[in-house]
This record gives C-alpha cells, structure tokens and sequence, in this order.
C-alpha cells in the first residue's frame, strides 16, 4: 500500500481502492504562564522564528489550495495500479482453473487407463473360462454336469459379448491417451499465462485470449463420456484441434500500437518458413493422417471381430448336446480363443491409443503450420512474432538447431527447383 502525504492530508492507495482523511488539530484551553523575558541579545533569534513561521504558515496555505490537485492526481495514479492489478489477478484466476483442468484430466486419464486393463483381464478371464466349460461340457457323460456346463458357458459368451462392445465402443486406450493430451496442453496453457505475468503490464485482450483457449481445450477433450465424447471411429481423419483461430490474436496485435521495425524478419526468413511449411504438409503431415487411418481401419477390424467371435462362441455353447456333431463344441472353444486373442491385440496393445497419439501429433504439425502462415500474412512485420524467436521456436518444436533447420530449408529449395521431392521429414520428433 502506497500512502501519500500532503499538509494534513493522508491519501491511501490499494490495489482496490482509494481513500483520503483530513487530520483534525485539536487545541485546549491552557493556563497562561508567564515567561521571563528574554535578554536584548536574543532578540534576534526571535525574529528570526517569526519569520520561519511565517514562512511556513504561507506554505502550508499554498498547500491546503493545491489539495483538490493532489487529490485528484493520486486517484489517477490508483486507478491505474488498480486496472493492472485487475487484470493480473484475472490472469491469476484463469490460472487455478487451469492448474484444476491439469488435476482433473489427470485423475480421470489414470482412472481410464485403470478401465483398459482391469477390464481387458476380465474379459479373457470370462471368455477363457468359458471356453474351458464348453470343453468339458463337451466329455461329459451325464445329462447333469452336461446342461450347467453348458448353460455357464453360455451365460458367460452373452455377457462377454455385451461387455466387449461397451468397451470397444468407448476405447479406454483412447480416452486415456485423450486425458494425457489435455493435461499436458493445460500445463502448456499455465506456464503461458505465468510468462506473460512475468513480461508485466497484461490488458483485457491478453483475459480474454487465456479464457478461449481454456474453453477450446474443453471442447477438444471433453471429460463426460455421454454426450459430448469424442467419436472413436470417425469417418474421416482430421488433425486434432485446441486452439482458436490465430487471426483474434493478429489483429490484437496490430492495435498494441508497437513501434515499427523489422521485428526480426527478413527475406531470407520467409523463405525459409515458408519451405518449412511446404514439406510440413506434403511430407509430416501427410504422413501422420496415413498412419491415423491405418491405426483406425485396423481397430474397427479388431473392435468387429472381438464380439464376433464371443457371439459366435455362446451360439456354439448354446448347442452343445443338441446336435449330434462335433462343430458346436469346435465352435464355442476355438470361438473364445480367437476372442481372447482379438482382444489382447486391440486392447493390450492399445490401438485406439496409437490413433490418438497420432492424431495429437498431426494436429501439433497443424497448430505449427498456422502459425507460420499466419505470421507471414501480416503486411506489417511489426504486427508479426518476433522473428528470431519464432525461428527458435520452430526448430525446437521439429526437433532440430537453428543451423539445421536453415540447413534443410535450403536443401528443400534446391530439391524443388530440380522437380525432386525431398527425403527428410520436416520433424525428427515424429
């Protein structure tokens, strides 16, 4: 807390609010005392403290004038303090909402990640037993022995088989891989927020910003399973998505008013970044939509044939004692086998999560490419990122030194002028 003095006058200024008191003299009556004269060659010294009185009674009166000017000048001050102090603890509010999101996506990925394996065990438990029961069912002499068995293998088949497609359809793999995303994006998004704390003097532009990318995280990677969870088997792969359109934040940047220069950029800059994106996108990107959809027609095979089997499996139970052949028997043993075996390869290793995996990383190819076009759109390199930084940026988030980077652009170039496609991948990291 700031506090200002002026002639009586106490001006106190907070974060949040300002506030002045007059200081009131009281002066009591006192008995006159009378004092011993003073000698002729003090006299001096007396009229030199009449004059230092009056002089300081005339500043006092020209300070109680100035009061309103001295008021108004410190709630001015105040209330600046007060609107960056407003808008740092806005920041600071986004903040514990984000490191909660970090919490909670974290808590449920490890609560899902539990579901994959508690419920991939189960199933080959029930299926094997089930499996085993129709085999005995199957040398069994009495009539008895010959209808549990039969019935407990059956029973376990159908409730297998419901099991599996509950499981398939929600992939645990995925929906934890989808959890560990968010948390790491959130953690992301936190450590942004506290930078631009850190760099000082944050605006409303800077709240709003850190308010849609929480609510674009929330989009892209939902919590709740009903309703709003992400669809497992989409007919098209698409990179994913979690951050808002970059042009909001050009145009913020463009009315900041920053003094003009080349920001870092240059010539030789764009058309470095520029190749950069050009095999980004026919090369990496590509690339890791191929592998998305190979990951995803394999799952949708895996995911059909698990309860296929179990399916067909409890119909071959159903059956035993009934036909006088050998095949249901065949049937409702080799039927959980192969289930089992199905369920082990889509479950326990996790092809829905390597889906997901691969789409994030098409969508951190995509977020990167945005941003370089969009960087060099603006007219105006001021109203640009800086473009050393961005540079710097670029090269770490590929995998690659500065040095390297420019090294591979330039080499790019000369494969096109030559009509050649380059070898190398833009990104050592996928």
């Amino acid at each position: 807390m700031a506090k200002l003095l002026f002639s009586g006058i106490s001006v106190s200024c907070s974060s949040f609010s300002c506030h002045r008191t007059r200081t009131i003299v009281a002066t009591n009556s006192v008995p006159k005392i009378s004092l011993p004269r003073l000698p002729l060659h003090n006299k001096g010294l007396v009229a030199e403290l009449n004059i230092n009185n009056y002089i300081s009674s005339t500043t006092i009166a020209t300070n109680h004038a100035k009061d309103d000017s001295f008021y108004d000048s410190a709630i001015n001050s105040c209330s600046k303090s007060n609107q960056v102090s407003m808008e740092v603890a806005k920041l600071h509010l986004i903040m514990e909402i984000v490191a909660d999101r970090v919490e909670m996506h974290k808590n449920v990925g490890t609560q899902r990640d539990n579901w994959n394996h508690l419920l991939l065990t189960s199933i080959n438990m029930m299926t094997l037993s089930a499996a085993t029961m129709a085999a005995f069912a199957a040398i069994s002499a009495g009539k008895a022995p010959l209808l549990a068995l039969k019935v407990s293998s059956t029973v376990l088949y159908v409730a297998v088989t419901g099991m599996l497609v509950v499981m398939n359809k929600i992939q645990p793999s995925q929906l934890a891989e989808e959890q560990r995303n968010a948390a790491r994006l959130f953690k992301q998004l936190l450590r942004e927020l506290r930078t631009r704390i850190s760099l000082g003097d944050p605006n409303e532009d800077d709240v709003n910003e850190a308010m849609e990318k929480v609510l674009a995280l929330d989009e892209a990677y939902p919590l709740p399973l009903l309703g709003s969870m992400i669809d497992k088997f989409p007919r098209k792969v698409e990179p994913a998505r979690w951050w808002t359109e970059l042009k909001q934040r050009g145009e913020r940047k463009k009315l900041s008013g920053r003094p003009k220069g080349n920001n870092g950029w240059d010539e030789k800059l764009v058309e470095e970044l520029t190749e950069v994106v050009r095999v980004l996108k026919r090369k990496d990107l590509a690339e890791c939509v191929s592998k998305s959809e190979k990951a995803l027609n394999f799952n949708k095979a895996l995911a059909i044939s698990g309860p296929s089997f179990t399916g067909i499996a409890a119909f071959g139970s159903a059956l035993l004692g009934s036909v006088d052949s050998s095949w249901p028997v065949m049937v409702g043993v080799i039927g959980g086998v192969l289930a089992s075996v199905v369920n082990t390869i889509e479950h326990g290793g996790q092809v829905g999560m390597v889906f997901e995996l691969y789409r994030g990383a098409s969508g951190f190819l995509k977020l990167m490419e945005e941003t370089i076009e969009q960087n060099i759109k603006e007219q105006e390199a001021d109203t640009r990122e800086n473009g050393d930084l961005l540079e710097i940026k670029i090269a770490l988030q590929l995998g690659r030194s500065v040095s390297e980077l420019r090294h591979f652009a330039a080499l790019s170039s000369q494969d096109r002028e030559k009509n050649c496609d380059v070898e190398e991948f833009a990104s050592k990291l996928f």
